[in-house]
């Protein structure tokens, strides 16, 4: 019989707030992480806006010393911070760096988008055109490659089964997660950490921005420009950080006594083939619909019983087809539970999006709260025809009874994944 799934320590450095307690508070808050940033405006970008995470701390850069990661790409430092407190939040402890012994029941799956473009088009390039090859020292290679945050978590924690990176644009971070999730199922581990992280790069932005997918429209409050749901929405905000999840075998976890915040109940990753209306950059209805259901299915459950839905919602013109798909899987009729847009606050954090929006959700599915989209207040006309006003919040919903949420993320290549989290008693 497959194992049971079970989550027992979070990490997250985000746009706004670094830490799970600052997270939640800020998630109840409705705190935005976007800003001005003054490099998009000097390279002609028509998005002046991103969320970066807060500068690192004296705390956090003595940990990235402490690992010889000070000089590493931004993508593998915010994984580090992250499934280090992922990790002590699950109750274990940072093995001694020189013990010769590794955890062969526990790896690692940490995915990214755009990692490793930072340090490469920043350090290497220019290094590399100047023909002083040797300059870039002998960690070069660690600090910039895209498995680089799976294999320094492997490093400090001495992870001895699996430990990899997967890339699937913005779908990277919830994917990690499940495929993560189907190892420990399958016998094969009895604990994962698994997310996803991103660096801030205008040089990839720079490619969204040149599709027109990026916010247009100019803000004299930048906390303004991320729009999901919203009928004056204009693209959505770029942004950078990390979410790591500990994901533990249920008979593991209680035989340690450990803290459980909920379980993986069902999940799906599907491609929609480019079929049906998909693309590269749009998503197959289609199969956007199997995913959600094929999820429910695989968690048993009929889909009313899911009470809250936590969306991709980018604040792009796809937001109106999104919930359209979630009203069809869900086959809710009018009366659609409890629905939001974490992008709201954070912007799109592309590879990690999926691990960082998981994160909320669980936060909100153990503290039985639903956290605001804001600038949701002219919701889309559409949208509002779908949707009652109560069920997307302006501002928090508290003591709201909450056991199953839903949780998806599509990526460009027309790649869909889906997670029903159970709380557990």
């Amino acid at each position: 019989m497959p194992a049971r799934v079970v989550i027992t320590g979070l990490g997250v450095v985000s746009p706004n707030a670094s830490g799970i307690r600052s997270f939640k508070t800020a998630l109840e808050e409705g705190k935005s992480g976007i800003r001005y940033i003054e490099e998009l405006e000097r390279y002609n970008f028509t998005c002046h806006y991103g969320g970066v995470p807060e500068k690192i701390n004296e705390e956090q850069q003595s940990i990235l010393d402490k690992y010889s990661l000070d000089e590493a790409d931004d993508s593998i430092k915010y994984a580090v911070l992250a499934g280090l407190e992922a990790w002590t939040d699950a109750g274990f402890t940072i093995p001694d760096f020189f013990e010769n012994n590794t955890l062969d029941d526990a790896g690692c799956i940490i995915g990214t988008s755009l990692g490793g473009t930072e340090i490469f088009i920043r350090k290497m390039y220019p290094v590399i055109t100047m023909g002083n090859v040797r300059r870039l020292g002998s960690q070069i290679v660690e600090h910039w490659m895209p498995s680089g945050p799976a294999a320094s978590l492997s490093k400090i924690l001495a992870l001895g089964n699996q430990t990899t990176a997967n890339s699937s644009a913005c779908s990277t971070g919830l994917e990690s997660i499940i495929m993560s999730a189907d190892r420990i199922r399958n016998g094969k581990a009895q604990f994962m950490l698994a997310g996803g992280t991103d660096p801030y790069t205008p040089y990839c932005w720079a490619g969204f921005d040149a599709m027109r997918l990026l916010c247009r429209n100019k803000y004299t409050d930048p906390a303004k420009a991320s729009r999901p749901l919203s009928v004056t929405a204009s693209g959505f905000v770029p942004s950078a950080g990390a979410g790591v999840v500990l994901l533990e075998n249920l008979e593991h976890a209680v035989k340690r006594n450990a803290r459980i915040y909920s379980e993986i109940a069902g999940s799906e990753i599907n491609s929609g083939g480019h079929r049906n209306g998909g693309s590269m950059t749009y998503p197959n209805p289609v199969k956007v619909i199997e995913c959600i259901k094929s999820a429910l299915f695989n968690a048993n459950i009929n889909p009313q019983k899911i009470d809250f839905v936590s969306g991709h919602l980018t604040g792009t013109k796809a937001d109106v087809l999104e919930i359209l798909n979630w009203k069809k899987a869900l086959s809710f009729g009018n009366n659609m539970p409890f629905i939001n847009a974490p992008k709201s606050m954070i912007g799109h954090t592309i590879g990690a999006a999926g691990a960082i929006e998981l994160i909320a959700a669980i936060l909100q599915l153990t503290y039985n709260f639903v956290h605001p989209s804001i600038n949701s207040e002219d919701l889309h006309p559409e949208i509002q025809q779908m949707v009652d006003r109560e069920k997307i919040p302006l501002s928090v919903v508290k003591n709201v009874s909450l056991n199953y949420i839903a949780k998806a993320s599509f990526g460009f290549g027309d790649v869909n994944s889906c997670i029903i989290l159970k709380k557990y008693v």
